[in-house]
């Protein structure tokens, strides 16, 4: 049953041109995301900055609401392609950083690049609910959660590899041609159904409504709320973990991302299956629990636990938000997706902003042997929460589109 579930998703030719592109969108974004980080530290000497440059990217999910009421009023599949075309154009021109002086072009365009991001997910998202049947939408979200994920098994090595023997501006270039390849592939979707360039009125305050009256939608939400808040502090812990606790280059963050990859592979390909036979709840507070305790792992100062902490955190981390999503786009109407996946986007990541900014002033004060534990506690406490909370209904049928209803 789960591998026919998962056949039929990767056999059908939209779900299967979304699969492509986002795999080969994520190995571009995977290795660049890595190489950024790399990038500024070795320019500046800084762990902070380091860390700041992924806050920098996670700093427009902020906005998710608004951002998301423009792709609500815009055609989807033209901005899925001119995202795409804008950014492989911007990465260009991070082959001027070449100093620390110029390092606030890299911060410039990677604020650009988490703009852009906000906008496509939105538009792939109503896309996706308008493409796959209601009940495979886990199978699709599992298997999008691996091809996004899982180019953290080479991206992020090959990434680092690059960077090591020719710089970032290589990187930005690879990453570049991932976006116009991406590009080609959105270009040859055939939309079904009516695309809806005028989405109505409240703005980006329908979304919010949308999640927060949802006796569904809101406890995953602020469940993955809890839980992304963690992953930020785990996040910006990186670099100092590699260098100060296990006493490697900050290249050796390619390795630990990479091993994070397998964990995300493995749960997407099982998480349809699981999310058919456990409770939605179970399923997302079982793998906030495991992210939990890996997170506290990552505090022994030995390889082996890093490693080990790394693929449960892949395993577990990627559960609150495939099922937070699946719901999103099961029990929202089509002319509410946009905005509501922004909001829940925005709910769920504003948290990880916040803390990898955070994050980024604590691992200069805070031991991280005593930060990750409690990080960790953290965590634990609220899958417990999720599990003991009262299960509300969900849709059982296809959600139907705007144009249906």
């Amino acid at each position: 049953m789960a591998g026919s579930a998962t056949g039929r998703v990767v056999r059908d030719r939209t779900a299967g041109l979304f699969l492509a592109a986002i795999v080969v969108s994520g190995f571009g974004s995977s290795a660049m995301s890595l190489a950024a980080g790399i990038w500024v530290k070795s320019l500046t000497g800084s762990d902070s900055l380091a860390a700041l440059a992924l806050f920098t990217v996670w700093l427009p999910v902020l906005f998710g609401p608004a951002l998301g009421a423009v792709a609500d009023r815009l055609p989807r599949k033209p901005l899925l392609v001119w995202s795409n075309i804008v950014m492989a154009l911007l990465l260009t021109t991070l082959t001027a950083v070449d100093s620390p002086a110029r390092v606030w072009i890299l911060f410039a365009v990677l604020l650009v690049y988490g703009t852009s991001y906000v906008l496509m997910d939105s538009a792939e998202s109503a896309l996706v609910a308008q493409a796959v049947d209601t009940r495979l939408l886990g199978d699709f979200n599992g298997l999008r959660m691996m091809a996004n994920e899982g180019m953290k098994l080479v991206a992020p090595l090959t990434g680092a590899a690059l960077y090591t023997r020719c710089g970032g501006a290589s990187v930005a270039l690879l990453d570049a041609v991932s976006f116009a390849l991406a590009a080609a592939l959105y270009g040859l979707l055939r939309v079904r159904g009516a695309d809806p360039a005028a989405a109505g009125e409240g703005g980006g305050a329908a979304g919010m409504r949308q999640v927060w009256g949802s006796p569904v939608l809101r406890p995953l939400v602020l469940a993955g709320s809890v839980t992304m808040l963690c992953a930020g502090l785990n996040g910006a812990t990186l670099y100092a973990v590699v260098d100060r606790t296990l006493g490697h280059s900050p290249a050796y963050a390619g390795v630990l991302s990479a091993v994070q990859g397998v964990g995300s592979v493995i749960i997407g390909l099982l998480a349809g299956p699981l999310m058919r036979r456990l409770p939605e709840r179970v399923f997302t507070a079982a793998g906030i629990a495991v992210f939990g305790v890996a997170t506290g792992l990552r505090a022994v100062p030995y390889d082996a636990a890093a490693l080990v902490a790394c693929g449960l955190i892949g395993a577990g981390l990627p559960c609150v938000l495939i099922a937070a999503m699946t719901a999103v786009q099961r029990e929202t109407p089509d002319a509410l997706l946009g905005r509501t996946s922004a909001t829940a986007n925005t709910l769920m990541f504003a948290p990880n902003a916040v803390a990898l900014a955070l994050g980024a002033g604590l691992v200069a004060l805070v031991d991280v042997q005593v930060l990750l534990p409690l990080v960790g506690a953290v965590a634990l406490s609220a899958a417990a929460v999720l599990v003991a909370g009262r299960p509300a209904h969900t849709s059982a049928g296809p959600r139907s589109s705007s144009a249906e209803a």
